[in-house]
């Protein structure tokens, strides 16, 4: 096998092929391509089959053809809308060609074409077969069929396909003279170089459904460097981060203890083990990387509380970020409530702090007055500065981007030294994942309810039973319990034929007039959202209509009903999220899931696994199933898990493999493992420190 370097292939940018300016390298940057390496990365989802002529008589709607024929009739037609239609016909039928954009000269050329090839997707028509806005050149001259199948690439806007298909084939014109490193070792079926050459260009007898599905060796071949390199990352991550210091804690003593009598409860079991390994990380010199699942309402916040205690109790401060106002607030609310009365002080800072309040809370921070410091993004802008930062709490990781994660652990990174780090998700993350992906986190989960909460029944109705939905709703708050009701959209929108928040409060405002109702939506103040709030967690709103605002950080133990409109828009991840808002309370909760007709493939596996299970873990294995792992984590946001190739879902069979394959070239081949991890990874170094 080859196993030449490429300088020029790694590291030229795409600017340096033909036919590429600055406008579209601009959009190509869109897409993560930037040298020539990346525009080989840029796999094709799907193929073309240009290598075949098909009789016109053996077409079938919902595929693609290459057809020849003779144009038999080309006019004008006026029906719902205005098109150019024309017949083509060989010794087998008839196909229809439809143009909606069309010129005068072209209506003529296509009229006085005689025989043509076209290609496209056949549709069932009024009066047969037809293709529409079907590629097509004239046959005077008989020009060769495709040799292979054509590659259709994932674009964007301003990148056509054939723009992107002749960067590729100049590409892999310098992959003879130049081809791509061989890293990995081994005896593999196919080279990288091979690899890459099939998936570009495959042969016209390709195996396109194992294409399709991902699984064909050289896909496979792909799929695992590039698993492989992330497991690299990450472990050379960890690596680096025990070479710095992080204060070594002493263990837990009496405000600790006082702390955990002062939450009027006792601690679950499993509260009890996670809380116990974070103290134990904490007493290590080296900075603890802890990942924090535990499913909604399992206590997250009370290991919070203890962890910043612990940090307390040794003269350091603690920081602690959540993604929203509302969550954050509620932390502030929480932690106060049971560390103000032992002498632990906090302070609160967010967008909505400014002046003089803004200017005093700095002040207590700096100083080290204030011993955890609680907020939004807010806390990591360039003012804030803290005395002694020993512990950074980070809540839904995922929400924020990588840089200002980075930024919020660079408060207390000073010469060597580096915080303690743990990371809270009530989003549970499947064993496949945290495996692969966080391998350079410890993992601790709460696997376990606090006792008293009620299991949530979830029922699936069509908007057609919707009144039968509001006389629940009714009945409900007469009963004197509260209740949700979720919508999707702010505004209405007949494409989407969402029911907009502010028009469902008003249409339910009439129908129920017995009931105290409420509103929340994004585009409302945060004072006024927490107004609301409020008012509903005191009581004084038996119903609070809302958007997905309230998907994290809401806590009202008496709200036993929610209903989620049009719930076939939202991911598994974000229905059960707002799912826990409910089941809080000793009182038996009931979830209604109502969805537009008629209803997807996907949406209707979605539906359907939320009327079966309460259990997050279940649902994220199955959303993982259903909507793969850089949506379910946010992926787009937090700059991880960005997979070019590999699915690990499907790749899941490898991971042992990778893992292995990963260590050993740390090992044997260092050099190599630093050029696949580059090869990879944007940004590896700033991704990996976060």
């Amino acid at each position: 096998m080859p196993s030449s370097t490429t300088g020029s292939l790694i590291s030229a940018g795409v600017g340096t092929l033909r036919g590429i300016g600055p406008a579209l390298e601009k959009k190509l940057a869109r897409l993560g391509i930037e040298t020539l390496q990346d525009v080989l990365f840029h796999l094709p989802f799907r193929y073309e089959d240009r290598t075949r002529v098909t009789p016109i008589g053996a077409v079938r709607p919902g595929d693609a053809y290459v057809v020849e024929g003779e144009v038999v009739a080309c006019d004008v037609t006026y029906g719902r809308r205005r098109s150019l239609l024309a017949y083509l016909q060989d010794d087998t039928g008839k196909v229809g060609l439809r143009f909606y954009h069309f010129s005068k000269a072209q209506h003529h050329n296509l009229k006085t074409a005689g025989k043509i090839r076209c290609f496209g997707e056949i549709r069932a028509g009024a009066s047969g077969p037809e293709i529409y806005h079907p590629e097509y050149s004239k046959l005077s001259a008989r020009e060769p069929m495709e040799e292979a199948l054509t590659p259709i690439y994932p674009a964007t806007e301003g990148v056509s396909q054939g723009r992107y298909r002749s960067m590729a084939e100049q590409v892999l014109a310098m992959l003879d003279a130049e081809p791509l490193e061989e890293l990995l070792g081994g005896d593999w079926p196919l080279s990288l170089n091979e690899a890459i050459r099939y998936l570009h260009r495959p042969p016209s007898d390709a195996n396109t459904g194992a294409m399709l599905d991902g699984v064909h060796p050289a896909q496979s071949r792909l799929a695992f460097e590039e698993l492989t390199a992330h497991q690299v990352s990450l472990r050379i991550v960890r690596a680096e981060i025990q070479k710095l210091t992080a204060p070594e804690m002493a263990a837990p003593a009496q405000k600790y203890e006082e702390a955990r009598t002062a939450f009027g409860f006792t601690l679950t079991n499993a509260q009890a083990r996670v809380s116990a390994e974070v103290a134990q990380d904490m007493m290590k010199p080296q900075p603890s990387l802890r990942l924090v699942q535990g499913d909604v309402g399992s206590g997250k916040t009370v290991i919070a509380a203890l962890a910043a205690t612990h940090t307390h109790e040794n003269h350091f401060q603690t920081a602690l970020m959540a993604p929203t106002e509302l969550l954050a607030e509620q932390h502030f609310i929480n932690v106060s409530s049971w560390l103000n009365p032992l002498g632990i002080k906090t302070a609160w800072l967010s967008g909505r702090v400014t002046g003089k309040k803004r200017e005093e809370a700095l002040a207590r921070i700096a100083m080290g007055e204030a011993s955890v410091v609680i907020g939004t993004h807010a806390l990591f802008q360039k003012d804030v500065h803290f005395k002694s930062l020993g512990l950074v709490i980070v809540d839904e990781q995922h929400r924020f981007g990588v840089h200002q994660r980075l930024a919020l652990r660079e408060k207390g990174t000073e010469g060597n030294a580096s915080p303690h780090q743990i990371v809270m998700t009530a989003t549970p993350i499947p064993r496949t994942l945290s495996m692969s992906m966080y391998a350079d986190m410890d993992v601790s989960i709460i696997d376990e309810l606090p006792p008293g909460r009620t299991p949530i029944t979830t029922t699936v109705l069509s908007d057609e039973k919707r009144d039968g939905v509001i006389s629940r709703v009714a009945d409900a708050c007469a009963e004197g319990r509260q209740a949700y009701w979720v919508c999707t959209l702010i505004e209405e929108s007949e494409a989407l034929q969402c029911q907009a928040a502010e028009s469902t409060a008003e249409e339910l405002e009439k129908l129920l007039p017995n009931v105290r109702i409420g509103l929340v939506h994004g585009r409302m103040t945060s004072t006024a959202k927490t107004s609301v709030m409020n008012e509903f967690k005191l009581g004084n709103l038996d119903l609070l209509v809302a958007t997905t605002v309230i998907e994290v950080g809401v806590d009202v133990p008496n709200a036993s009903l929610m209903v989620i409109e049009n719930s076939e828009r939202l991911g598994l991840a974000q229905l059960h999220q707002l799912r826990g808002r409910i089941g809080r309370g000793s009182a038996a909760s009931n979830c209604v899931l109502l969805y537009k007709k008629p209803l997807g493939t996907i949406s209707k596996e979605r539906l359907e696994v939320m009327r079966q299970s309460n259990d997050g873990f279940f649902i994220a294995e199955r959303d993982l199933e259903i909507r793969g792992p850089g949506e379910l984590l946010g992926a787009r946001q937090s700059g991880a898990l960005q997979f070019r190739i590999a699915d690990l879902m499907r790749d899941q069979s490898m991971l042992q493999d990778v893992r292995s394959t990963a260590q050993t070239l740390l090992d044997h081949s260092p050099d190599d493992a630093d050029k696949l991890v580059r090869r990879w990874i944007k940004d590896p170094e700033r991704v990996g420190q976060v």
